[in-house]
């Protein structure tokens, strides 16, 4: 039971190209957005498409994968887990972050 803690997974299509970062350490992260659609029924019967928008990030392996195969648009499941973060901003303003923590990558459709 303990694998289900903290564990994220979601189809969806990327909102723009990933951001690809080669740090001083020797490692790759890759940064990108990912829309998830959910479709229902609002009281009158009209189908209504909800969308959302995950901050998504990988390293390693997985990033090299992202600058490699993934663009804009392409549709693709991803396994990971939620992280929160904070940093300070030059004026002295603390922002707070909620992202995602890419493990696994599947490409899908074309």
């Amino acid at each position: 039971m303990s694998t289900l803690r903290n564990k994220v997974q979601l189809i969806g299509n990327l909102g723009s190209d990933p951001e690809i970062l080669n740090l001083d350490s020797g490692s790759k992260l890759a940064k990108f957005s990912l829309a998830t659609n959910e479709s229902y029924k609002n009281k009158n019967g009209e189908r209504v498409t909800d969308t959302q928008w995950h901050n998504v990030v990988a390293w390693g392996k997985t990033a090299e994968l992202i600058e490699t195969y993934v663009t804009k648009g392409k549709e693709i499941a991803i396994d990971g887990k939620l992280t929160s973060r904070s940093y300070e901003t030059a004026s002295g303003e603390k922002r707070y972050i909620t992202e995602i923590v890419c493990n696994e990558l599947v490409l899908l459709g074309k």
